[in-house]
C-alpha cells in the first residue's frame, strides 16, 4: 500500500542491479495473477528477476502449518509469480531468484520452507538487526560454502567459499525435486540452488546480491551471468539474431 491506494513496486536496489549490473532495460511487472496472461508476459521480456520482499509464501502453497498471526503474505504476489517462474524457466526465459523468490523457486519445485529458521534446532538464526544502519544490515554476515563444480564456484574460477549477507527469517526445509544446492550456509542451510535440467540461467540465491553488487566478486559475476543470458534470448527471438549473438555489440534485453 501507498496510503491507502494499492500500490505495485520494487526497491531500487533491484532495479539499479538490473539496469547497471545486469544491463538489461528494467520494467516491474505487477502482482495481477490471473489477469494477466502468462504467456503474454513472456512474450514481452527477455528475462525475469523474482525480487525479495516482507512477505512470506503462503505454507498452504507448500503443505506448511498456518502462519502466526502477523505474518505478512501476499496472495497476489504467490498468484502471479508461481505459475509464472515454472512457465518462464520450462519456456526457456532466464530467471534469477533472490529471497523471497529463492524461496519461491523451491516451492515451485515441490520443496517445503521452514518457517522460522532460527527456531529450527541446529539452525542459526539469519535475521538482520532491523535497528542497524542499512551498510551494517546488508554487510557481510557469514561464509558460504560453494559446491564443487557448480555454477558459483565456477563464477568465482574455483573459489570453495564466499561471504554473502543474512537478511531472512524462513529457509529451505525440503529442496525441491530438480533443484541442485549450490552453496550452503555454516549451519548446513541451503543458500542458493539452479535448476538442473533448465534450458538457461535458472538461479535462485537466498542472500542479497543486489545490494552494492558492483563491490563484490560474486554479485558481479551473477548479474553479468543474468544479464548475458537476457541478451542471448534477445537475439534468438529476433529474425537473424543467434547468427548474430557473438558477432555484435551487446544490446539491451528487457528484464
Amino acid at each position: 500500500m501507498m496510503g491507502p491506494h494499492a500500490s505495485h513496486t520494487a526497491g531500487e536496489k533491484y532495479i539499479a542491479a538490473a539496469v547497471d549490473g545486469a544491463g538489461a532495460l528494467a520494467f516491474v511487472l505487477p502482482a495481477l495473477g490471473e489477469r494477466q496472461a502468462t504467456a503474454d508476459v513472456l512474450d514481452a521480456v527477455d528475462g525475469l528477476l523474482f525480487t525479495g520482499s516482507y512477505s512470506n509464501v503462503e505454507p498452504r502453497r507448500y503443505g506448511g502449518a498456518p502462519s502466526e498471526p502477523g505474518t505478512l503474505h501476499d496472495a497476489h504476489r504467490d498468484a502471479t509469480t508461481l505459475p509464472l517462474m515454472r512457465a518462464a524457466i520450462e519456456a526457456g526465459v532466464p530467471v534469477l531468484a533472490i529471497c523471497r523468490g529463492f524461496q519461491e523457486l523451491n516451492v515451485v519445485y515441490g520443496g517445503t520452507l521452514h518457517q522460522k529458521v532460527h527456531d529450527v534446532e541446529g539452525l542459526h538464526d539469519h535475521r538482520e538487526n532491523k535497528g542497524d544502519p542499512l551498510d551494517q544490515q546488508y554487510g557481510p554476515a557469514h561464509a558460504i560454502k560453494l559446491t564443487e563444480g557448480g555454477m558459483l564456484q565456477r563464477f568465482l574460477q574455483g573459489a570453495h567459499e564466499a561471504r554473502v549477507n543474512s537478511l531472512h527469517g524462513q529457509g529451505i526445509a525440503t529442496p525441491g525435486a530438480g533443484l541442485v544446492a549450490e552453496a550452503y550456509a555454516p549451519d548446513g542451510l541451503i543458500e542458493a540452488v539452479r535448476v538442473a535440467n533448465a534450458r538457461t540461467f535458472a538461479l535462485g540465491v537466498q542472500w542479497h546480491p543486489e545490494w552494492k553488487h558492483a563491490e563484490d566478486a560474486l554479485s558481479t559475476a551473477i548479474f553479468r551471468a543474468f544479464g548475458d543470458a537476457c541478451r542471448a534470448r534477445m537475439l534468438a527471438r529476433i529474425p537473424g539474431g543467434a547468427d548474430r549473438l557473438n558477432a555484435e555489440a551487446p544490446r539491451t534485453a528487457h528484464a
